[in-house]
């Protein structure tokens, strides 16, 4: 097992579930972290409501019968079925040799090719990254309070957050928050100081949810004082002025020459895609778009016995005849069906088709309003809202990490948030070591 995030570590409990009680299987996972991150709560973090560590859930305290692997993935070998990873500076490279393999790598973040946002701007896929912004936020607050040009002032308190799907619009929403609620503490700063800026290329925000929910979003954003800009992409940011032009699609209207804009800030937070990890990228799969291409039972066609599965899998939705969305619950149930084909084909039964339907979707757009669409049924405000913490925290694994989120949301109800800026200490890079043979190992 490849992965430790929602689709590897889901697989991995139904393979040990499928395989209590035979003693001759063994199930390894591998990841690079040792936890489980639980990355809807990530925006969460960075706004200073959830404290980092209770959103992590250590994998070997939610696994039974697997063995863990705390490494990164460096090669897959599908003839000789044989993975090979990184070393660290106190730990040589290992390969596990497999019958079976499930892919789950994930996803990491998108920038399209435009190198001067990636070399500048700040992201939210990990838990360092929300730790970061959250400094970051933090950092210009306390820069921006004693500042007394006004035009730098005004750069310091805009936030610009590139994207309008889940992570942009939940990422913008708990920031604006945050920086209301922090301000107090910063006499110098008044509300119009703030500035939270929203660029989408698309016409509206959050495509995947009906137009009435999309609308009520976008309406209730600009009402807590949020700045939503449709049909704009980003071209360049060096790390204090984002350049923007509109969306121009040349085939509607060619005739119009895209305008440009600029906008004076230190910040610019980019949740505009994702897309598969390297590992997947130079892999010997094929690939469509980076992700693999599988089979209806979610094997990669020229490689039995290799599953692919979450935001690397090219996985058709059979209802839609379109690719699965990159969600956690799709993951989950691709994770479902392929332990349970593992366990088919190890007994000689037939496997199942890929056959899951989302139950629906939310999303939470500041305080105590949220938008869900259950079943079909649309809701959004206060009931929304109070649907997704309950589906949120029913969905971490350990009671003890959802006691500490319940008591980190109550305290946020009767405290003001914490606004201590934590210092971050880089990762170590893996390094590359070779094994050591007999001859090597004797000193």
């Amino acid at each position: 097992m490849l992965g430790g995030g929602f689709a590897g570590v889901e697989c991995t409990q139904k393979l040990e579930s499928y395989f209590k009680n035979n003693s001759d299987v063994a199930i390894d996972l591998v990841s690079e972290d040792n936890f489980l991150l639980f990355t809807p709560m990530l925006p969460q973090v960075a706004s200073a409501m959830i404290e980092t560590r209770h959103i992590v859930i250590p994998i070997r305290t939610i696994i039974k019968k697997a063995t863990f692997h705390e490494g990164k993935v460096k090669n897959i070998d599908p003839y000789g079925k044989r993975v090979t990873l990184y070393g660290t500076n106190e730990k040589r490279g290992t390969s596990l040799n497999y019958d079976f393999l499930v892919v789950a790598l994930g996803s990491q973040t998108n920038f399209f090719g435009n190198q001067t946002v990636e070399n500048h701007a700040y992201t939210m896929k990990t838990l360092n990254d929300a730790v970061v912004v959250r400094n970051r936020i933090i950092d210009m607050l306390e820069q921006a309070d004693n500042e007394k040009d006004p035009i730098l002032k005004k750069s310091l308190l805009t936030f610009v957050v590139v994207g309008g799907g889940f992570a942009g619009i939940e990422t913008a929403g708990e920031i604006h928050d945050f920086l209301h609620d922090a301000k107090k503490f910063y006499p110098h700063i008044a509300q119009d100081d703030i500035n939270v800026i929203v660029i989408e290329s698309l016409p509206i925000v959050l495509p995947g949810f009906s137009e009435k929910l999309a609308t009520f979003t976008k309406e209730k954003l600009i009402q807590k004082g949020i700045d939503i800009r449709l049909n704009t992409q980003v071209v360049t940011f060096d790390g204090s002025e984002v350049i923007t032009k509109d969306a121009v699609d040349p085939t509607k209207n060619p005739v119009k020459e895209p305008s440009m804009d600029a906008i004076e800030t230190k910040t610019l937070i980019w949740t505009a895609g994702v897309t598969p990890v390297d590992t997947i990228k130079n892999s010997m799969f094929k690939t469509e778009r980076g992700k693999v291409i599988v089979n209806e039972n979610l094997e990669v066609p020229s490689f039995p016995g290799v599953f692919v599965i979450g935001d690397c899998s090219l996985a058709i939705d059979p209802s839609t005849n379109k690719p699965y969305l990159p969600t956690a619950q799709n993951a989950e149930g691709q994770a479902k069906t392929t332990a349970y084909n593992i366990f088919a084909e190890f007994y000689g039964k037939p496997k199942k088709k890929i056959d899951f339907v989302s139950k629906g979707q939310m999303a939470i757009i500041g305080k105590r309003t949220a938008i869900a669409s259950i079943y079909g049924v649309n809701i959004h405000g206060f009931l929304a809202w109070c649907i997704w913490r309950t589906v949120y925290v029913r969905k971490i694994p350990k009671l003890n990490k959802r006691l500490r989120i319940l008591l980190d949301w109550t305290a946020d109800l009767l405290f003001d948030r914490d606004i201590s800026r934590l210092k971050i200490i880089r990762k170590d890079q893996p390094i590359d070591y070779k094994e050591l043979d007999e001859v090597d190992d004797v000193w």
